[in-house]
């Protein structure tokens, strides 16, 4: 448990330092409805922490600009997701970025094609977001694109990751024509194998953007398998199924700690791999996955008090 002194500090009881050192600069995503029920993120989070905002199909572009106001206003770095077909065309998109830079300061974005089965107009893929050269223009200064260790079926079908590495390997072209920082988000996974086997074939293929590894916080079984159904997780689901039929583990909750233990001895073993931060998709609830975060630092933070 973090210890709070009356400097304001949270000290935490930290584990290995390599499984903490892998923890910090952790970043979380939420959604509007979610945030909502949070008063206040300063006490959940460490200053600065990058939030991204997810952009559900449907969801109001006011929703999402005064989720943004409120974050940036509290001193997080505020990361919305930019879902190419959900935008009907370029003079959207453009509004989009200039209310986001004019009315809350946001300068990082994370560019993916979203989740619907078929574009709501003009744009189907990020490459084309990037193409518009709108984010350059209105000085996004962090770019974050979409990663998927287990494969998407929304770009490739037949369950590969053929094309979605391809189209990665257009986006480490596109770092030499921009002054953002690029780097990739992946789905959370429950398994480290498939993502450090993914990181490792796509850095051999010549991508050299730093990887933040989805992980899943805190939560029960039954909603974690709820989750990687509808998100089209793949083999790592075999570690729900594993834990499923483990009578002693069936209700007790879900911790990421031996995943998080495995990426950390891999970049231990492999200081050279893209692997480089943790994304964590707060499934069990926000204040669950913060808690979880910050108990595994390694570092001494200031912290404004409750």
């Amino acid at each position: 448990m973090a210890l709070l002194n009356f400097a304001g500090k949270s000290r935490v009881n930290a584990p290995e330092p390599e499984f903490a050192d892998m923890i910090d600069g952790w970043s979380i995503e939420v959604m509007p409805r979610t945030a909502a029920k949070i008063d206040d993120f300063r006490p959940l989070l460490p200053p600065g922490t990058r939030v991204y905002i997810a952009h559900l199909d449907g969801t109001p572009i006011e929703d999402m600009l005064a989720t943004a106001r409120r974050l940036t206003g509290q001193g997080f770095a505020v990361m919305p997701h930019i879902p190419a077909r959900s935008i009907p065309d370029i003079g959207t998109l453009a509004n989009w970025l200039e209310r986001y830079r004019g009315e809350a300061d946001v300068r990082q974005a994370l560019l993916l094609g979203g989740g619907r089965a078929a574009p709501a107009g003009d744009f189907h893929s990020s490459m084309q977001l990037i193409e518009t050269g709108l984010f350059d223009h209105h000085g996004f200064t962090h770019l974050h694109f979409a990663g998927h260790p287990e494969g998407s079926r929304d770009v490739d079908p037949d369950g590969s990751t053929a094309l979605a590495d391809q189209a990665l390997l257009w986006k480490q072209d596109f770092a030499s024509r921009t002054d953002a920082e690029l780097a990739i988000t992946t789905q959370f996974t429950f398994d480290p194998q498939p993502v450090i086997d993914w990181a490792e074939r796509v850095q051999a293929a010549g991508v050299t953007m730093p990887i933040h590894v989805g992980i899943a916080g805190p939560a029960r079984l039954q909603t974690l398998i709820k989750y990687a159904v509808s998100c089209g997780i793949g083999p790592s689901m075999k570690v729900l199924q594993k834990r499923a039929v483990d009578m002693t583990k069936l209700l007790l909750p879900y911790e990421p700690t031996d995943l998080v233990a495995a990426l950390a001895d891999h970049k231990a073993r492999r200081p050279e791999s893209l692997v480089s931060r943790l994304h964590i998709f707060p499934l069990g609830g926000i204040q669950v996955a913060a808690d979880w975060m910050n108990k595994h630092r390694s570092v001494e933070t200031s912290v404004a008090l409750p």
